[in-house]
């Protein structure tokens, strides 16, 4: 008997393919299983009573991936008082990376050329500049592991090299892997500010959603 299985929850290629070894792993050496990427699908072929067996397997592994909402807190202080507070969310589900920015692009030249019969012509970079977040979020017993980097950049001074006026971009990154208790908010780091009195403060706060 053959039947094809399609799959309802598979977010990738590599999704289906841990279900196909799973399969072949698990069930008679004489079966035949054939996973149909373009179609999220998998096709089988054994006895009629082996084949029920099979489909159960497949639906018990092909579950949703749970989704949840990161609510990231950056606060900025400057000698001891609050200046600012602000809150960026984002959803992931689990196992799977996602990652937002808010800012301006901002052009920087990054060289020139001219040709016999052309005008000089400059050639422009865009540099990202603003808030950026990029995170994975994997679940565990007792709440998430959660990979997650985080940067801040703006535009200061500008310096001259060769002739042109370059920006310089102030940056703060902060980047690592930690274990967060879901509802309750995790502290990720604390930032000095270079040549300033400012002081960055940046948490999340992970909630599953479904």
């Amino acid at each position: 008997m053959t039947k094809t299985i399609y799959l309802a929850n598979v977010t990738t290629q590599n999704d289906a393919n841990e279900i196909l070894v799973a399969v072949r792993n698990m069930f008679s050496p004489e079966l035949k299983v054939y996973l149909i990427a373009s179609q999220d699908a998998i096709s089988i072929s054994s006895y009629p009573e082996e084949i029920g067996r099979i489909e159960a397997f497949i639906h018990e592994l092909d579950r949703p991936r749970k989704l949840y909402r990161l609510t990231y807190t950056v606060a900025v202080s400057e000698n001891g008082k609050n200046i600012g507070t602000q809150h960026y969310s984002l959803v992931a589900s689990d196992g799977n990376r996602s990652t937002m920015k808010e800012g301006d692009k901002i052009p920087v030249a990054t060289g020139s050329f001219s040709t016999d019969n052309a005008a000089s012509q400059t050639q422009f970079t865009y540099l990202d500049v603003g808030m950026s977040f990029d995170a994975t979020v994997i679940s565990m017993a007792n709440g998430v592991s959660l990979k997650s980097k985080v940067e801040q950049s703006s535009i200061g001074s500008t310096n001259t090299i060769a002739g042109v006026t370059e920006p310089v971009v102030r940056q703060s990154v902060l980047e690592g892997s930690s274990i967060a208790t879901l509802g309750k908010p995790l502290m990720l780091g604390s930032i000095d500010i270079p040549n300033s009195t400012r002081h960055l403060d940046i948490d999340v706060m992970v909630e599953q959603i479904k």
